[in-house]
């Protein structure tokens, strides 16, 4: 069984975000970027699922400009067998990250694809959702726990009501939630092995995926600012303080 993984560059989760002065975007140049945190539990998961000998080959999938080969190199010292960079240097809606997926997929043919819920910087959440409907396959979203057997795979979803279990026929895409597992960590040996490991690098324009976004962002902005407290002696005041601002 083959195992496709998305794996997503984001600005690094402990990074203060900041807005740039015209409002077009976020500040990048200089920022320390890394894995979309569940983009690395995706990957993680697909490592346990063939140590269990449940899969032979772990794929990881990659889309963006030159320099993500070094993100792409982390991957693989984390113990993925390849890796595929879709370059572009273009934004991508996740519309046409999953229409590169299903192109991907043909020429791969997985039994699996895992990808996290969501990426931290746009938190969409909708990639894995699309490339199922494309695909006409099985989804298990928000998964915390997966099983494989009998050519079907068991999933244990976080919803809001608490967990559910779902089975569903293989090949399907599944997304990962935070407690599905804890990623690895990389060693220096993993690391200079990873950079024999193959890159197959493919233009996106040679796909044919139309990347052009049909959601429009006209500007970014930083949340405002929080206001002091206010300490009050007893519920009468608070409840003239309510008024005075016109909550109440």
């Amino acid at each position: 069984m083959k195992i496709l993984v998305g794996y997503k560059r984001v600005v690094d989760y402990n990074v203060r975000i900041q807005v740039k002065p015209d409002g077009s975007g976020v500040v990048t140049d200089g920022v320390k970027l890394s894995a979309n945190p569940f983009d690395d539990i995706a990957l993680e998961e697909a490592l346990r699922l063939r140590e269990k000998g449940l899969a032979e080959e772990v794929v990881i999938v990659g889309i963006g400009p030159a320099d993500l080969t070094a993100h792409l190199r982390n991957g693989l010292a984390m113990g993925a067998n390849r890796a595929i960079h879709v370059q572009t240097t273009d934004a991508v809606s996740p519309l046409a990250a999953a229409r590169t997926f299903l192109k991907l997929i043909e020429k791969e043919q997985p039994s699996l694809v895992i990808l996290g819920k969501q990426a931290i910087d746009d938190d969409a959440n909708q990639t894995g959702q699309m490339l199922a409907a494309l695909w006409d396959r099985p989804q298990a979203t928000f998964a915390s726990k997966v099983e494989i057997a009998g050519g079907k795979v068991t999933v244990t979803r976080e919803v809001d009501a608490g967990l559910e279990t779902i089975e569903a026929e293989l090949p399907a895409v599944i997304t990962t939630d935070l407690r599905l597992n804890e990623p690895r960590f990389i060693k220096l040996p993993d690391i200079m092995k990873a950079k024999s490991k193959p890159i197959d690098v493919i233009e996106l324009g040679s796909l044919g995926v139309e990347v052009a976004d049909h959601i429009k962002t006209t500007h970014y902005a930083a949340p405002p600012k929080r206001s002091k407290g206010v300490m009050v002696k007893d519920a009468a005041e608070l409840v003239a303080a309510l008024k005075q601002k016109g909550l109440l």
